[in-house]
C-alpha cells in the first residue's frame, strides 16, 4: 500500500485531486480512498488531503501519518506548514515549483524529487494559478501508480477539456531527480 500526502490552499482542488486519484486506481483495478483535513474552511488557508492506493484492500480510514509520497500543490505551503513531517524513508516529494532540486532543503528521508513549474502551466493553459490538474500528471508520470488516462477521463468530468490538457502538460513536463 503507497500513502500519499497531498498539501494545498483551499481553492486549489487538493480533496479534488486526492478523489481523482482514488477514481484513477479504482478504474485501474486497485483500491484507494481519500480523506480530506481542512482545518480552517476558507480559501488561501491550508488544506491537506490523504490517500492510500493498493493492490488489495485498505482497512485504515484515518489521516495518513507516515506518507510514501508527498504531493505540494503550492510551494509557498512550506513556510506555513511542516510537509515532510512523518515522511517514510525512501519517501518521494512532488513539489510545484521554479527551483533547482539542489537549491530545496530536503531530509534525509526524501529520496526522489518530481518537480515542475505547475503554476506557469496552470495559468497558460486554465487562466487560473489552480495546479491541482497539472500536478495530477507529474503524479502519474513520477510515480506510475494509475493511468494517466483513467486520471483525465475524472479530470475532463470535473473540469473539463482545458483542465485534461493540463493534466497531460503537467506529464510531460515533470522532471523526477534521485537524490
Amino acid at each position: 500500500m503507497k500513502e500519499i500526502r497531498i498539501h494545498g490552499r483551499g481553492g486549489m482542488g487538493a480533496v479534488k485531486a486526492a478523489e481523482a486519484l482514488v477514481y484513477a486506481a479504482i478504474m485501474d483495478g486497485k483500491y484507494g480512498n481519500s480523506i480530506p483535513f481542512f482545518g480552517f474552511e476558507r480559501q488561501g488557508a491550508p488544506v491537506t488531503a490523504f490517500i492510500r492506493i493498493s493492490d488489495g484492500p485498505i482497512r485504515p480510514k484515518n489521516r495518513v501519518y507516515h506518507p510514501d509520497i508527498l504531493m505540494v500543490l503550492d510551494p509557498t505551503i512550506m513556510n506555513a506548514v511542516n510537509v515532510f513531517e512523518g515522511v517514510k524513508d525512501g519517501g518521494m516529494l512532488l513539489l510545484n515549483t521554479t527551483h533547482d532540486v539542489d537549491a530545496l532543503e530536503l531530509p534525509e528521508t526524501v529520496k526522489t524529487v518530481a518537480t515542475l513549474d505547475a503554476t506557469t502551466i496552470a495559468l497558460e493553459t486554465i487562466g487560473k494559478a489552480i495546479t491541482n490538474t497539472v500536478m495530477l500528471g507529474a503524479f502519474c508520470k513520477a510515480t506510475g501508480l494509475v493511468s494517466i488516462d483513467a486520471v483525465a477521463e475524472k479530470v475532463e468530468a470535473l473540469w473539463g477539456a482545458k483542465n485534461k490538457e493540463a493534466l497531460y502538460k503537467g506529464y510531460e513536463a515533470v522532471t523526477v531527480v534521485q537524490c
